[in-house]
């Protein structure tokens, strides 16, 4: 009885660590999206990204949402290839560093460096290092201290709705 009790706390808090499709993030917003830091190189106004990005895209991308856990096409993708910004083609991951988190998102142990930026989300109560297109500024997702040790010890929990694959030739 424990044991069950121990494994669903677990899951619950791994389901947790990324939030769902209806849960916009609270974090102050610009016209163009999430309030980043940063001058990010690809910059274009709202209205510009709606015409080039599905609604989905759009609110992941630009307004830091999140889509549901098990929807993205991209979670069994096994193929070997680059996964890149959905909003501009930036490769952000590759194929060789992707693992089955059991979360429910598309998860990689490390990003391409330099082609991701970080900043701090601290929505929802809580503070974790949200991640984002170093190029467009488009929100990827979260990174997490939970992967696996064997490697890099991070579990990039990304959106796959934020990503295009592109396969290997």
């Amino acid at each position: 009885m424990k044991l069950k009790y121990i494994c669903f706390l677990i899951a619950a808090l791994l389901l947790a660590s990324c939030r769902g499709q209806s849960g916009e993030k609270d974090a102050a917003t610009t016209q163009d999206g999430p309030a980043v830091a940063e001058n990010f190189k690809v910059q274009k106004t709202e209205a510009e990204w709606r015409a080039e990005l599905t609604e989905l895209e759009f609110y992941i991308l630009r307004k830091a949402g999140t889509e549901n856990p098990g929807s993205s096409d991209l979670l069994n993708n096994k193929q070997a290839g680059t996964y890149v910004c959905a909003g501009c083609q930036t490769p952000v991951f590759r194929s060789e560093h992707k693992f089955d988190s059991g979360t429910g998102w598309p998860s990689f142990d490390r990003e391409i460096e330099g082609n991701v930026a970080y900043s701090v989300d601290t929505a929802f109560g809580m503070t974790r290092t949200e991640e984002h297109c170093a190029v467009c500024g488009g929100h990827l997702g979260h990174v997490f201290d939970d992967g696996p040790r064997q490697t890099t010890g991070k579990r990039h929990c990304i959106n796959g709705a934020a990503l295009d694959f592109i396969p290997a030739q």
